[in-house]
């Protein structure tokens, strides 16, 4: 039986709204299921694209937080919190960070990456002790994802956070509500779910999205590349060790074998050892020079 489309679900949540599109999706074939959900997905990289002024404000209040010390924390629950996590995992592999530098905080601690711990999200004074535990301090960013924009355990976190004295942040996909405890808010309104609330899709898609994007903005800000090859990777593993050579292949006039004789000699350094081979210096030498030009590159071949 399918939903009366005369009748649909009143909610004051964007994310709680009844979408029209898929309204009788159970009706429907699987090639008629997959276009819908494939439709909607679609509109994602607009909404998106509507909410980058808001973005670029907070990366370019983020950046000199990160070039004094500080640390960027994401805080969430559900989906959101584990997108923090994945986030943040991702970029000590990819940009050779400081595990300690971006770092995520879930609600229901370790065991809510692997199961739902619904409950986890309800309690303001929860998410205000992570914010104890993890010593935030005022030079740290604290930003926080929650589709709804009202969770209680991520808009605790954000007030204790603020009381601190540290940057704090709100990325939601609701109508932004005005909270003083936050300084920078980033809507990205993607509309009602094909399934209704299930912001594990859509709000999902764009929350993945958008932290892709501060991070990877930041650390470019960062001098973690060069144009846009990853040259402050750290090899670790078979893969990296591979795409490393490659970008010191591409970059010096070395070939294979002889640029991951290099690479192994600067530790792994892909950085370290394409100014050792440019400069022709030895490993300690070259990081020096990294270290007097803030990790970049091209002010290292400029000014040497």
């Amino acid at each position: 039986m399918s939903v009366n489309k005369g009748k649909t679900m009143s909610w004051e949540k964007i994310t709680e709204q009844q979408n029209l599109l898929s309204i009788n999706i159970d009706a429907n074939s699987t090639l008629e299921i997959l276009s819908i959900i494939n439709n909607e997905d679609a509109g994602v990289p607009t909404a998106i694209q509507e909410a980058i002024p808001h973005i670029e404000v907070f990366i370019d209040a983020l950046v000199p937080k990160m070039q004094s010390g500080g640390r960027l924390f994401y805080v969430g629950t559900g989906t959101s919190g584990r997108l923090g996590v994945l986030d943040a995992a991702e970029c000590p592999p990819t940009f050779s960070t400081n595990p300690d530098m971006v770092q995520g905080i879930i609600a229901g601690g370790y065991d809510a990456l692997v199961r739902s711990i619904e409950g986890a999200e309800d309690i303001p004074a929860d998410g205000a002790t992570e914010i104890l535990n993890y010593e935030i301090k005022t030079e740290d960013v604290v930003l926080g994802i929650s589709a709804s924009s009202t969770t209680p355990y991520v808009l605790g976190a954000l007030e204790k956070a603020k009381a601190i004295g540290a940057m704090t942040g709100l990325l939601l996909c609701n109508d932004p509500p005005k909270l003083e405890y936050v300084d920078y808010v980033i809507p990205v309104i993607v509309g009602p779910e094909v399934i209704t609330g299930s912001t594990r899709m859509k709000a999902g898609t764009a929350t993945k999205m958008v932290l892709n994007m501060i991070t990877t903005t930041l650390m470019i800000k960062l001098n973690k590349t060069y144009g846009n090859l990853m040259v402050d990777l750290k090899a670790s593993n078979d893969k990296l060790w591979d795409r490393g050579t490659r970008i010191i292949e591409h970059l010096t006039d070395l070939n294979y074998d002889e640029a991951l004789n290099i690479l192994k000699s600067a530790d792994g350094e892909v950085k370290t050892a394409v100014v050792m081979e440019k400069l022709k210096v030895g490993v300690e030498v070259a990081r020096d020079r990294l270290r007097n030009h803030k990790g970049s590159l091209k002010d290292v071949f400029i000014k040497k």
